[in-house]
């Protein structure tokens, strides 16, 4: 178990309690977009799910918590955040389907496989890829490492799902609302079947975040669907939201 002689640490409540996850003090800390993430995913019961650059696996073990007999492999480069990760599932009664490894999303396909985690071995990919310009980093080295990401990141870590996915397997992401082009040039190398959900704060304001996920190897078209809108024109969270961040909805994202 991760103490805080080892990592100073807090326990929080994701999904309205029903995760309890430690996580950082200070450096990157779990947000809406883990769970928002989460949401999007469409894994189903037996199926097998890695979470690429997993933190201290919220995204990953929300997806658990919501489908059952889902196996899950956190995949984190922080060895204090890989703990943290194994600690979660754990403490969250998830360590029989939850696992957690130390892997760089760039390493190679050899040390993947070294790590039970081979070409074709999942049914789903979820990431929530660095995409912070490195000229605005931020002054914390953790938060740096999570968030800051050069031209080739999306590239690698999109590579690194479409080795890791079945045929017909699904990857889904969350991206910056301005990054949207980028994306898509990205995941339509490898994947159809692109579907784009748009998260806007309020009405009548700019996306912030997309939601995007396609088919490996798929050669449907796109499908643009109607935003999701964190809050009301007064800040008040939405029933929509609130049933996804709190509730733990599964968000009407399809493919196929």
């Amino acid at each position: 178990m991760v103490t805080d002689q080892v990592l100073q640490t807090s326990e929080d409540a994701a999904l309205g309690g029903r995760l309890f996850l430690r996580q950082p003090r200070k450096g990157h800390r779990f947000g809406h977009d883990a769970i928002l993430l989460a949401a999007a995913c469409s894994a189903r019961p037996g199926e097998h799910l890695v979470d690429l650059g997993a933190g201290v696996g919220t995204a990953g073990l929300a997806v658990a918590r919501r489908v059952r007999d889902l196996a899950v492999t956190l995949v984190e480069i922080d060895p204090a955040l890989v703990a943290l990760a194994r600690d979660n599932a754990v403490r969250n009664d998830l360590a029989g389907r939850a696992s957690a490894v130390r892997l760089d999303v760039g390493a190679s396909a050899a040390a993947f496989a070294a790590a039970g985690l081979p070409p074709g071995a999942a049914d789903h990919v979820i990431m929530n890829p660095p995409f912070n310009a490195p000229q605005n980093p931020s002054p914390d080295g953790d938060r740096r490492l999570a968030h800051s990401a050069d031209s080739n990141t999306l590239a690698s870590w999109l590579k690194a799902a479409s080795r890791l996915l079945k045929a017909s397997g699904v990857v889904t992401l969350i991206w910056r609302g301005d990054g949207l082009e980028s994306v898509l040039t990205g995941v339509s190398a490898n994947f159809g079947a692109i579907v784009v959900l748009p998260i806007h704060p309020k009405p009548d304001m700019p996306a912030i975040r997309v939601l995007v996920c396609g088919v490996k190897s798929s050669r449907a078209p796109l499908s643009l669907l109607p935003g999701l809108f964190l809050a009301d024109r007064a800040g008040k969270a939405t029933p929509e939201a609130d049933a996804v961040l709190r509730g733990g909805d599964e968000l009407p994202l399809s493919v196929g």
